[in-house]
C-alpha cells in the first residue's frame, strides 16, 4: 500500500485525561515515521482542537453551545498545531494544516482544489494534518465527526487503506460492555445492514463519535477501493501491526473488487443530499448495474423532489430501494414529462425542434443521467 490515511481520536489522543497526551502523540509520530521511512505517503486526520482550546482557556467543562466550542476551537487548533510540529520536528517532518468543513466537499471545484493541496503537501515530503474547520462550521456545513472526515480524505486522495485508532480493539458481534462473551471481528467482507446493526451508540464524551460512524466510515472508504482497520490506538506498533495482518491487531474491513473513478467516488460519497428522487423499473436498474448504461427517459417510472437541470438525485427501483446517485440532465418538470418516453419521442414530448445544427438549437439530452455522471451505491 502506498497511501495510508491514519485518523486519530481525541479519546485516544488524551488517554482519558482531560489535556493532550504528549507522550502518546510521540509513540504516534514515531510509527508514521517508520511507515513514510518504509516508502509510504502518509495523511494524519486528527481530533482535539478543542480539547487543546479547552487547556489554553482555562475551561473546566467541554462547551456545550455552538460558538462556545467554536471559540475553544479557535484557540486549540494553534496550539494542536504547534504540538504535532514540535513533535514531528524530531524526526524530520515539516506539517500542513489542512481545516475542511463540508462545503469544501461537496463543491466539485471546492473539492478539486482540496485534493490538489494535500498532493502538494505529499510531493514536498510533508505530512498533511487534516481536521474539520470547527471554527466556523455549524450544523448545516459539517461532516459532523472525523471518521467520516478520515473515510472522505480517503476517498478524495485514492488512498489504499485508512485506520481509524480508536479506544476500541475493533469491531465486536455485540456490545463488549454488557456481553463478557462478546468476541472481536477480526475481517469484514462487505458493510451490509447485518454489520451496521452490530453498532452500538454515541462514543465517548470528549468524542462526536461511535462505532455506527466508524462503520458509515468503512462504507465510504471500502466503497471508494481501500482497505480500512479500526484498532486500538494505545496499541504499540498497531500501524505497522495492521499493515502487516498481525492477529488481533483490530477489525479489518476489505476493499470493495472495482475502485470507482475520482468523480465517480465524489459523487457518491462528498456531493451532498440530493435533491429528488428518479424511480425506474426493473429494465433500467439491470442496464444500469449490468452493463453500466445511461439512465434513458424510457426506463423511468416518475421522479420525486425539486430539482434543476445539474443537479444530483437518488436512482431508486419501484421498491423504494436507493442504489444509484447521478447528476441530471433535466429538471424536474420535464423529467417527469418524458418519464417512460422512447428517445425518438423526446422532443415531441418537450415541444423542442429535433435538430443540432449550428444554426439551431441543440436536441433534447438522450439521457435523464449521462453514464459518465452516475455512480452505483451500496
Amino acid at each position: 500500500m502506498r497511501r495510508i490515511v491514519v485518523k486519530v481520536g481525541t479519546s485516544t489522543l488524551t488517554g482519558g485525561s482531560p489535556t493532550l497526551d504528549r507522550v502518546y502523540i510521540n509513540s504516534l509520530a514515531a510509527q508514521i515515521a517508520q511507515q513514510r521511512a518504509s516508502g509510504r505517503q502518509m495523511a494524519l486526520v486528527t481530533s482535539g482542537a478543542v480539547t487543546a482550546g479547552m487547556t489554553g482557556l482555562g475551561l473546566s467543562e467541554r462547551p456545550r453551545t455552538i460558538p462556545g466550542k467554536q471559540a475553544a476551537a479557535s484557540v486549540g487548533q494553534g496550539l494542536l498545531m504547534a504540538l504535532y510540529a514540535d513533535i514531528f520536528a524530531n524526526y524530520g517532518i515539516p506539517v500542513g494544516q489542512v481545516l475542511l468543513t463540508r462545503e469544501d466537499l461537496r463543491s466539485r471545484e471546492r473539492y478539486v482544489n482540496a485534493r490538489n493541496t494535500i498532493e502538494a503537501l505529499l510531493v514536498a515530503g510533508a505530512l498533511p494534518v487534516i481536521n474539520e474547520n470547527d471554527t466556523v462550521a455549524t450544523d448545516e456545513i459539517r461532516v459532523g465527526d472525523n471518521d467520516t472526515l478520515a473515510a472522505l480524505v480517503t476517498s478524495l486522495l485514492d488512498a489504499d487503506g485508512l485506520i481509524l485508532l480508536s479506544d476500541v480493539p475493533g469491531l465486536y458481534d455485540k456490545n463488549p460492555t454488557a456481553f463478557p462473551d462478546a468476541s472481536l471481528i477480526e475481517r469484514v467482507e462487505r458493510v451490509d445492514a447485518t454489520t451496521l446493526a452490530m453498532a452500538g451508540g454515541a462514543g465517548t464524551p470528549g468524542g462526536t463519535g461511535g462505532m455506527r460512524t466508524k462503520l458509515v466510515a468503512a462504507r465510504i472508504a471500502t466503497g471508494s477501493g481501500a482497505a480500512m482497520w479500526i484498532a486500538s490506538g494505545r496499541r504499540p506498533r498497531v500501524i505497522e501491526d495492521c499493515l502487516n495482518q498481525i492477529q488481533h491487531s483490530g477489525t479489518y474491513f476489505a476493499p470493495a473488487n472495482v475502485r470507482p473513478s475520482a468523480r465517480k467516488r465524489w459523487l457518491a460519497w462528498a456531493s451532498g443530499e440530493p435533491r429528488g428522487t428518479v424511480v425506474v423499473n426493473t429494465c433500467a436498474r439491470r442496464a444500469l448495474e449490468e452493463q453500466g448504461r445511461s439512465l434513458l427517459p424510457i426506463g423511468v417510472v416518475r421522479v420525486d423532489g425539486d430539482f434543476s437541470e445539474g443537479d444530483l438525485v437518488a436512482v431508486a427501483d419501484e421498491e423504494g430501494q436507493v442504489f444509484a446517485r447521478g447528476l441530471t440532465r433535466y429538471a424536474r418538470a420535464e423529467a417527469s414529462r418524458i418519464a417512460g418516453c422512447a428517445t425518438s419521442d423526446l422532443a415531441k414530448r418537450l415541444d423542442r425542434p429535433n435538430t443540432d445544427t449550428a444554426l439551431g438549437p441543440p436536441s433534447p439530452p438522450s439521457e435523464i443521467i449521462h453514464r459518465d455522471s452516475l455512480v452505483l451505491v451500496p
